[in-house]
């Protein structure tokens, strides 16, 4: 890895800036490649990108920055993409300072920003060496993402239209999804899940098998069908459908027929029943009908003392089966609160439906 400090100005790196949208954002005379695949999304907010014009103003210097060379005397911005766009969104008059554009500026005060020298490592090497060099230096500063550091990696035709699908702002992911799938997608947490969700949790086998094709409509494809599903099948919208994994739902469920006006008063009746604590969690128990999904309520601590106070400490269910324990006295920390009537048959956690059993008795009973 060869890499060499050079001062570079302002002037000359907002030469030919232009910003294109999804197709990217250029400098240095069109030869800076400011914001490569492999980068996120401009997410200083004002206060972070005000700090980097007044730094240049005040003549303080900025922290070093990164620029990969390439073969053919192009750059892209390796680590400074962040003050880069700062700097050049200013002087391009895209905002303002203290009340004042760019171009509201004296001369003197123009080129005394324009003049300003910026300290650039230029890096050649192989890509390997490039991608090294890339997770170390920023090891330091604002730590990029699992999702950002594979997007280094897998660079291609396929990763730029997976961008465009789940990275930029009110992409189509996020104007399809934002209602059942968290996080944002300039930090790629969209298309994480994604990933995550079509190669059951195998991201970088399935970005290096396909890191090459020309597009990620597979990709597309399949996330689509998945929320498509999951609005068919519970057309009422519950806040709680945030988060879920609706792919795993999905990959097992999706080819039954199911009714939804049942489904919904189904749903509708575990919403109410205030032994369910976890109605995210609802969800899933349509399909497999586990209740750990749930969170039943439990017996406190209180209630189940009071109950093993009137067993005597004993094991009513040791008892009933006359296990060579029915008579043993057990420590409370020894036994389970369980319920006399389960939940599914209409239970309640009250202290009336509560019995303390030995852990062996209260697996054995909800093993059966």
């Amino acid at each position: 890895m060869r890499i060499e400090l050079h001062e570079v100005s302002v002037r000359e790196i907002t030469n030919a800036y232009a910003d294109r949208g999804f197709d990217g954002v250029v400098g240095y005379g069109g030869k800076l490649n400011i914001r490569p695949a492999y980068q996120r999304e401009f997410i200083y907010d004002e206060k972070e990108r005000n700090a980097v014009i007044e730094t240049i103003k005040k003549g303080f210097p900025l922290n070093v920055m990164y620029w990969v060379k390439n073969e053919d005397g192009t750059f892209e911005v390796m680590d400074g993409q962040q003050r880069t766009v700062s700097f050049c969104q200013y002087v391009n008059s895209d905002f303002s300072l203290n009340n004042k554009f760019f171009h509201n500026l004296t001369q003197t005060e123009k080129d005394q920003i324009l003049d300003y020298k910026c300290m650039v490592y230029f890096c050649e090497g192989t890509d390997l060496e490039k991608l090294e060099w890339f997770k170390t230096i920023n090891i330091a500063g604002e730590k990029l993402s699992d999702q950002e550091l594979r997007n280094a990696i897998y660079t291609g035709p396929w990763l730029a239209d997976a961008k465009l699908k789940f990275s930029k702002p009110n992409c189509a992911a996020y104007l399809l999804s934002k209602d059942y799938v968290g996080g944002s997608p300039i930090r790629q947490e969209l298309l994480e899940t994604a990933l995550s969700w079509i190669n059951s949790g195998d991201i970088e086998g399935y970005m290096a098998m396909h890191q090459h094709d020309p597009n990620a409509n597979e990709l597309w494809i399949y996330y689509k069908n998945v929320i498509d599903w999951v609005q068919l099948t519970f057309p009422h919208y519950r806040k709680e459908m945030k988060g879920i994994n609706w792919a795993e739902l999905y990959d097992n469920y999706h080819n039954n027929t199911y009714d939804t006006a049942q489904l919904e008063s189904r749903i509708a009746e575990l919403y109410l029943d205030d032994e369910v604590t976890n109605k995210k969690g609802i969800y899933l128990y349509l399909f497999d009908g586990l209740e750990k999904h749930l969170n039943l309520r439990a017996f406190s601590n209180l209630q189940k003392l009071h109950v093993y106070t009137a067993q005597g400490g004993k094991c009513p269910r040791c008892a009933a089966l006359n296990k060579p324990t029915k008579d043993k006295i057990w420590n409370i920390d020894e036994m389970e609160g369980d319920h006399i009537t389960p939940w599914f048959e209409g239970g309640k956690t009250e202290e009336s439906n509560c019995q303390m059993l030995c852990k062996a008795c209260n697996r054995e009973k909800g093993g059966r």
